[in-house]
């Protein structure tokens, strides 16, 4: 939902009224300059991946007939300064311990996973449990465009096993449903600055502090700038 609203909304711009053979680096550079003068460039970067990732995937998957992709020659603006946020120990408990609390029983699992695997919030409640074979999660048509393999430690498998198979997908949560339930978990945890996506951070965190090379995190995160 969150992607068709900013589709819709990028499509009402200037350049959604240019034929998609016609494009070039230059509309597309134009187009950044315009969206710099007002909003910030970690907001613009991901404009232009989204866009990117469209045309990748009408040129590769659905032979769209572009003989290449005009944004692979455009230069992408950098994101906001890194965060460094880490969660301590004594808040992670008290985090599980309020999602615990929660009327909704996959609040909790869910933020245990996240930690363990350093999956993204949209490929979590894709997940099904027909992805999940022989300690190994399978990930779909992930937000870069590419499937890859995340390989479950032994308490990521553990958490699983105490979740009740009544759903197709593991974690049959809607986006809206998750946002509210960690807005009130953290209320209740009284922890501030602490989004769901540093949950990804995290276990980033954790998988070099395990010895993991960058090629072997980059693997299992899905990042594709080292």
């Amino acid at each position: 939902k969150k992607e068709l609203y900013k589709l819709n909304m990028l499509s009402r711009f200037w350049i959604g009224n240019i034929p998609v053979a016609n494009l070039t680096k230059h509309h597309f550079n134009q187009f950044k300059d315009d969206r710099l003068k007002a909003v910030k460039s970690g907001t613009v970067k991901a404009d232009l991946m989204l866009i990117k990732r469209v045309l990748k995937t009408a040129i590769s998957l659905w032979d769209y007939g572009i003989p290449s992709n005009p944004m692979d020659s455009v230069v992408i603006p950098p994101s906001h300064k890194p965060r460094v946020r880490r969660i301590t120990d004594t808040e992670l408990s008290q985090i599980l311990k309020c999602a615990q609390l929660q009327k909704n029983d996959y609040i909790c699992p869910i933020i245990e996973f996240a930690i363990e695997t350093g999956m993204r919030r949209s490929e979590l409640l894709k997940l099904q449990w027909e992805d999940v074979q022989n300690g190994i999660a399978y990930l779909y048509n992930t937000k870069n465009g590419e499937d890859r393999k995340v390989p479950l430690t032994a308490h990521a498998q553990a958490v699983l096993n105490k979740i009740n198979k009544d759903s197709n997908f593991i974690f049959p949560l809607t986006p809206e449903s998750l946002k509210s339930a960690w807005r009130r978990v953290k209320i209740k945890a009284n922890i501030n600055n602490l989004r769901f996506h540093d949950l990804r951070h995290e276990a980033v965190s954790r998988f070099f502090e395990m010895n993991l090379s960058v090629p072997e995190v980059a693997l299992i995160s899905g990042h594709k700038d080292i």
